[in-house]
């Protein structure tokens, strides 16, 4: 298990170092002027050099490189020249509400998703399983960004219209202030990103249990006069994660490297957003920084979910 995990765990970093390579490469040996998209259109040479030279521009590239890998592996992912600021600390001032949206909904997906995928499975063809399979591919095909304004609409606007002000219409409140407004701030955009995403997870469950339901030694354990339900879940239902592991891992890492739609839709600043106005205005060390944040939140959730599998199936990490 340990070499399974040392093995997983230097994949990891070697796909780390490759990216920060590709995403320095675009943004600072691409042919563009980096110090002169900085300082504007009016800047004076001047000002340009002095911005070369506090980015250590004037230097040969694999310093920079260097550079750029030790600073941000310490955790200083560069300044924002903006705002005048350092980009971690941006980062770190995001990660919360973006980490708050991301966990909360992945909790609702997770159980709604896995939950109607195992009920339809076990009522193949039934009423339930059709009725089930509607509900997935009907959230499945609804833009996240249509729901969240329709969730807006009926039950923010219309609810307050009514005297029912139960849910705020944007913004963040921070758990440490207001714990039962940080879930009244949150509860839209979680539904939002779970009814989407548990649709998914629907769909990828019945389809695994199924298949599982069918293998012989589930029979041989309905033929010893084992309970249905043991089958179901002790049998069937771990064998039948393997897939919802995976997209688990994908979807979450992804998510905490920002939900951009949900986060503008519904006024919420986490590094979606964040991420969303750095490019709009061209903040080159805020999209870098995010671009490396994300990237870590990805190879993290891959190493979550080699570490899921090898707890699911033994086999995993024997091979």
């Amino acid at each position: 298990m340990i070499s399974f995990l040392v093995r997983r765990i230097l994949i990891g970093i070697l796909v780390l170092v490759l990216i920060t390579m590709l995403v320095f490469a675009i943004f600072f040996i691409a042919p563009s002027n980096v110090a002169q998209t900085l300082g504007g259109r009016n800047a004076s040479p001047q000002t340009i050099a002095l911005i070369q030279q506090r980015l250590g521009l004037n230097r040969p590239i694999v310093v920079q490189y260097g550079s750029f890998l030790w600073n941000a592996v310490h955790g200083d992912l560069g300044q924002d020249y903006y705002h005048g600021v350092t980009v971690s600390s941006i980062i770190l001032d995001a990660v919360p509400k973006t980490a708050s949206l991301a966990i909360g909904a992945a909790v609702i997906w997770i159980v709604i998703g896995v939950f109607n995928g195992v009920v339809s499975a076990v009522h193949p063809r039934s009423f339930i399983d059709r009725a089930l399979t509607a509900f997935a591919l009907f959230f499945y095909s609804m833009p996240t960004f249509l729901l969240g304004l329709l969730f807006l609409y009926f039950l923010y606007f219309r609810l307050t219209v009514a005297g029912f002000a139960w849910f705020p219409a944007a913004g963040y409140v921070n758990f440490g202030d207001d714990p039962f407004g940080w879930i009244r701030s949150l509860i839209l955009p979680w539904f939002t990103l779970a009814l989407v995403s548990a649709a998914t997870y629907t769909r990828l469950t019945r389809a695994s249990m199924l298949e599982v339901l069918g293998e012989d030694y589930v029979r041989t354990a309905r033929s010893k006069g084992i309970s249905e339900r043991r089958v179901v879940y002790r049998h069937g239902l771990r064998a039948a994660l393997t897939p919802v592991v995976t997209q688990f891992g994908i979807d979450l890492g992804t998510l905490v490297g920002g939900a951009a739609v949900t986060e503008s839709v519904f006024g919420i600043d986490g590094i979606g957003r964040t991420a969303l106005t750095a490019i709009t205005q061209q903040d080159l060390p805020v999209i870098v920084g995010i671009v490396v944040f994300a990237s870590a939140c990805v190879v993290a959730a891959n190493l979550l979910v080699d570490l899921a599998y090898a707890w699911l199936d033994p086999r995993v990490r024997l091979g």
